[in-house]
């Protein structure tokens, strides 16, 4: 059988991580690749009873749902964004599978092959991946730790006029960056005067560490949903459990109807068992309790990799200490390759992800990305006298031989 796929496939790339996941997978290696919650942390009993509840009505439960998902649970999302000061009501609001699949519904609804899309510097890999399927132009705009360079981001929305513009501001991923408030409103002002639409992906934003800071969400800061330039994701996967697969997305509900269509061609809805499960949670279980919770161990955690990376005797090694999120982002000496520096760790039993492909366009090789949340500090401690050792190897390994009939 000769098999014909489509060109769109010609757009597909792997994802480092998941290759690098499935490097680790049934071997001791302990990893701070993937971007994975602590297990032992999960409410599982609260979880267990939450199913119970949803099956108590019988096997109504069971049968097809609403494409744009659970009412009873849109209605308590929405009561519960109001914290985030976000008002909508369930009608704008679509629940996916995951925030990852409202990224892709937006692309498919939104985008045309060759449109332009502009990134934050670095972002998001899995997102990369999804616009790079659509065929669009994926171009990188540079920044800092407080967001978006705006005279950057202002002279490339003139030179390309972007269709959309994707970004992750608070506690991005990969970098744990936080934007200023004075960022956030520039580019709004400016996607507004261009009509380039945003999609702000927030799956981090409930992990902060330090209760004194407000970090507005873009959405929140724009007239929001009718006529709003932001389409707003989120996702329980960070705060409940990622194997629930529930996501959602807000905005307008033009756009947010035009992806309930394309949804519908896709899976026709989310897992309503799953929903339904979720609202139980949010109705009979403190999920802001469990929240404060497991931010306190993923800060002691942060706080230990902050140190365990001040041990490391490795001239030229940068680091971020972020106020929330999942990731310190970490850059090596100017010569190191860390795609190299990987190769020497495995083979010690330990994985991180580096930072290339994490870029848009032109890769800092010497750059990789840090989980913290996974690993207990025992763990975590052993984890980084395996990655020593690989750094000593590697470091060794860039020294100049001598050659034979030289003086070295």
């Amino acid at each position: 059988m000769e098999y014909r796929f489509s060109d769109t496939t010609k757009h597909f790339q792997s994802s480092a991580v998941r290759d690098i996941l499935k490097l680790t997978q049934g071997k001791s290696v302990i990893s701070f690749a993937g971007g994975l919650p602590a297990e032992e942390l999960f409410p599982a009993d609260a979880i267990k009873a939450a199913f119970q509840a949803a099956l108590s009505s019988g096997t109504a439960a069971l049968q097809y749902g609403l494409t744009e998902g659970y009412p009873l649970l849109r209605e308590a999302l929405s009561a519960r964004l109001q914290s985030k000061k976000i008002r909508v009501t369930a009608d704008e609001m679509l629940l996916t599978t995951g925030s990852q699949q409202a990224i892709d519904l937006l692309a498919r609804v939104y985008i045309d092959p060759g449109d332009v899309i502009l990134v934050q510097q670095p972002t998001y890999l899995a997102a990369l991946q999804v616009f790079q399927a659509k065929g669009a132009t994926v171009i990188s705009v540079d920044g800092d730790e407080h967001g978006m360079d705006l005279e950057d981001a202002e002279d490339k929305i003139r030179r390309y006029q972007p269709k959309l513009l994707y970004v992750c501001p608070t506690f991005s991923n990969p970098t744990g960056y936080v934007w200023s408030t004075e960022r956030r409103l520039g580019l709004l002002k400016l996607c507004r005067q261009h009509n380039v639409l945003i999609l702000e992906d927030d799956p981090y934003g409930e992990l902060q560490y330090g209760e004194e800071d407000f970090f507005p969400s873009l959405f929140s800061l724009d007239e929001h949903p009718h006529g709003s330039v932001v389409i707003y994701t989120g996702t329980f996967s960070k705060i409940a459990a990622p194997a629930l697969r529930t996501g959602w997305a807000i905005g307008d509900p033009q756009v947010i109807g035009q992806m309930a269509k394309a949804k519908q061609a896709a899976d026709l809805h989310s897992s309503s068992m799953d929903q339904q499960a979720l609202y139980h949670l949010l109705r009979d279980f403190d999920l802001n309790g469990h929240v404060a919770s497991i931010c306190k161990t993923y800060e002691q955690r942060m706080l230990q990799m902050d140190e365990l990376l001040s041990g490391l005797r490795v001239d030229g090694l940068k680091w971020n200490r972020p106020k929330g999120g999942m990731f310190l982002w970490m850059e090596l000496p100017e010569n190191w390759n860390a795609q190299d520096l990987l190769v020497e760790a495995v083979a010690e039993n330990v994985a991180f992800v580096p930072g290339s492909p994490f870029y848009a366009n032109t890769p800092k090789l010497n750059t990789a990305r840090m989980n913290f949340t996974h690993s207990d500090s025992d763990t975590m401690a052993l984890g980084f006298q395996r990655l020593e050792r690989a750094m000593n190897t590697y470091a060794q390994s860039l020294k100049p031989s001598a050659i034979p009939g030289q003086v070295s």
